[in-house]
């Protein structure tokens, strides 16, 4: 008998990868995003599964409802609508937490009521590391099934050899400088010790509303400078549009560190795919990524960040030249964590549902 799941999102890659690889079966189903407006080929964004509305009109089409991602906008009193929709009608919320602070959040208030209304009303909590867990507990009062992320990348990147290359390449990617984003001082930093490495050069990627002016996201003094550093040949600029999925593996797996420009977070995609490509990720030593998978930490703020980042590079740096890289998933052993995910949701649906049946009847 199947479980039907109305998965906010579904077409995430990491709900994509939720299910087991082929010919693996699950008792799973989710149901696909609705189309965000009248075409139906929008994204999911925004989720019409987070209205009372949706939830009333499609009650008998799923068995509970697992919220991921896209709550950003809504306020806590539109959630405890959604919540009252699904009570009304014995659906249960399973709710994982990825993020404990919202990455492009500037303060954290808003995200911190969103979660107290999702994390009180949810039949089951899970997360992705135990010091989330813990974080979890330690505020709400309640426990987290601890299931790690799954594989980022397809299987085809998975298998696919990194090519030899003489030069050590160190990334570090603005996008549309997000609130967590302060790359610029450790640009300068990066900057600064690339001459002190044999071999070393530093890419630096941003997109074109960042860069260009008269864009909505335009930082004029952001882009004056790294303007002038690549004048100079100090580092090289990539100005562009979001990466499709294939160019964003592609440039992943020409670097061999690529740095996450953040002050606050809790857990990172990026870093999947860094760990699935085998490209070291440097990661700041807030939230819970050394716990996610094997990376390099430096400070996320105060006077040491931008030295115990250069420590850290320098570290993958010393061994790049003794011919060592970084750690790297195989195909294997992600299919078996997949494997191993895809039964621990299962479970935790049973009993979400299981319990809820024992409260109604």
């Amino acid at each position: 008998m199947s479980l039907v799941v109305a998965s906010v999102p579904s077409g995430h890659v990491y709900v994509r990868h939720l299910s087991p690889p082929a010919p693996d079966r699950t008792r799973v189903v989710r149901l696909p995003d609705p189309p965000a407006d009248s075409s139906p080929d929008s994204p999911w964004w925004p989720p019409r599964m987070l209205t009372s509305a949706w939830v009333d009109e499609h009650a008998a089409d799923f068995d509970l409802m697992h919220v991921h991602f896209g709550f950003d906008a809504l306020s806590p009193d539109d959630l405890r609508d959604v919540v009252d929709a699904l009570h009304r009608h014995d659906k249960p919320l399973v709710l994982t937490v990825h993020d404990l602070r919202n990455p492009h959040h500037e303060a954290a208030e808003l995200h911190d009521a969103q979660l107290g209304v999702l994390v009180a009303a949810a039949d089951a909590l899970i997360t992705l590391t135990p010091g989330a867990a813990a974080t979890i507990r330690a505020r709400w009062g309640r426990d987290a099934t601890v299931l790690p992320h799954p594989q980022v990348v397809p299987d085809e990147w998975l298998r696919r050899p990194r090519a030899p290359r003489e030069a050590f390449v160190v990334g570090l990617h603005a996008k549309s400088l997000r609130a967590n984003m302060d790359p610029l001082p450790l640009v300068e930093a990066l900057v600064q010790a690339m001459p002190g490495m044999p071999g070393a050069r530093l890419r630096v990627d941003a997109h074109t509303d960042v860069m260009t002016a008269g864009f909505p996201r335009h930082e004029p003094v952001f882009a004056s400078r790294l303007t002038a550093l690549a004048e100079r040949g100090a580092l090289e600029l990539k100005v562009h549009d979001y990466f499709s999925d294939d160019e964003l593996w592609g440039y992943l797996q020409g670097l061999d560190v690529s740095v996450l420009p953040y002050q606050f977070g809790t857990h990172s995609g990026w870093l999947e795919a860094g760990h699935d490509l085998g490209t070291w990720v440097a990661a700041p030593d807030c939230g819970f990524y050394a716990e996610q998978r094997p990376c390099l930490s430096y400070a996320a703020d105060g006077p040491e960040r931008t030295t115990s980042l250069v420590t850290a590079v320098r570290t993958a740096h010393s061994n790049w030249l003794a011919g060592g890289t970084a750690p790297r998933a195989s195909v294997a052993t992600r299919h078996t964590e997949r494997r191993h995910v895809a039964r621990a949701h299962e479970q935790v649906y049973a009993a979400a549902l299981a319990r809820r049946l024992a409260c109604t009847s």
